[in-house]
């Protein structure tokens, strides 16, 4: 990898990390397409931990209410305080995802070497947000939101690991399919995106630094990690603008034409 390729690889991560296109469907097709040499695993993983601390600079007011809020439920022992109470669907949410990332670690990243299966995976993408926005309620708010539905988004979250299944994609879908509008669901998504993001980069960087190769691949990490902070940013504040009034449609029709180009490409790419 150049260091050119990691700047824009940084910066495509950015872009369709928040975006319900599939940042790791993108990290698998482009550089196959190109023919440029995979990214590692540590590399994918890093840069989304770019994109976790863009989330928690937008959401920075949220974030320490959250913090607060989880302190005063654990001296008062009470959830009265929304902020406590959102905390803690945020812990639940994450726990699915977490649990399968960590016994299933090999089995998943088997699947970022398989441009085929990403294409694949994108048209699920491309379902599910045609699904949500098909059979959607869109009645509730993030402050309505129950146990079991924050658990069922974070089954989705679980499955986003493999490549090609749009994370923000498929917790919005799930958020959506439990009533959820869409702007409350793409809160609730970045929000819940954030611990198991930045707890997959921890586990990788202590990984890469015993296995003596962080020296070696900092420079690109380093180029990646700033680029998709960077668009990270920009592409969350024209998400949640954008879907105060429009539809998941057009994002479910480019997941599918590009899965669709994806698989054509692969009888003529070997």
């Amino acid at each position: 990898m150049t260091l050119i390729q990691a700047i824009l690889l940084g910066l495509l991560q950015g872009a369709t990390e928040f975006l319900p296109v599939s940042s790791s469907g993108h990290l698998v097709l482009v550089p196959w397409l190109l023919g440029w040499p995979a990214p590692s695993l540590t590399f994918d993983v890093l840069v989304h931990w770019g994109t976790a601390v863009a989330v928690i600079g937008y959401f920075w007011r949220d974030w320490l209410a959250l913090v607060q809020g989880g302190w005063q439920a654990i001296r008062e022992r009470s959830l009265e305080n929304p902020h406590a109470r959102l905390a803690l669907l945020l812990v639940v949410g994450t726990v699915p995802g977490a649990l399968l990332g960590w016994l299933l670690e090999d089995f998943f990243a088997s699947w970022f070497s398989r441009p085929t299966a990403a294409a694949g995976f994108l048209l699920v993408t491309a379902g599910l947000l045609t699904l949500a926005e098909g059979w959607s309620r869109q009645q509730r708010v993030i402050e309505q939101l129950a146990w079991f539905d924050a658990l069922l988004v974070g089954l989705a979250q679980a499955g986003a690991i493999l490549p090609g299944i749009s994370r923000s994609g498929a917790t919005i879908a799930a958020a959506m399919g439990r009533g959820l509008e869409r702007k409350s669901a793409a809160r609730f998504s970045f929000l819940l995106a954030t611990p198991i993001i930045l707890g997959a980069g921890f586990l990788q960087l202590l990984d890469l630094g015993q296995a003596g190769g962080l020296a070696g691949q900092l420079p690109f990490i380093a180029a990646g990690f700033i680029t998709a902070l960077l668009s990270g940013l920009g592409c969350i504040h024209f998400l949640l603008r954008y879907l105060q009034r429009r539809s998941l449609y057009p994002f479910a029709l480019y997941c599918a034409l590009l899965g669709i180009t994806g698989l054509v490409l692969s009888f003529f790419i070997q």
